[in-house]
């Protein structure tokens, strides 16, 4: 999730894997992957920096719990015979 605000300041998590493209018509517009569009007050370079650092994030703390002794790894077993 991301955090955006509309543009009169009201925050908004968004989730940012649903982000199909992002405008600026002058206001940014967001287009999420089922149709629904927000306007919000960050720039489209804003948004786009922001789910890429979210997605960053996502990989980082990944890692971190492979490194954790108290999280269980399971591994997928093919059961074709």
């Amino acid at each position: 999730m991301i955090l955006v605000h509309r543009l009169k300041g009201d925050p908004l998590y968004l989730n940012a894997d649903l982000i199909e493209f992002v405008e600026a018509r002058p206001d940014t517009v967001i287009t999420l992957a089922d149709g629904r569009k927000m306007v919000v007050a960050e720039s489209p370079t804003e948004v786009v920096e922001l789910s890429r650092l979210f997605r960053a994030s996502v990989i980082v703390a990944s890692d971190q719990l492979r490194e954790r002794s108290d999280v269980v790894q399971l591994t997928v077993v093919d059961n074709e015979v």
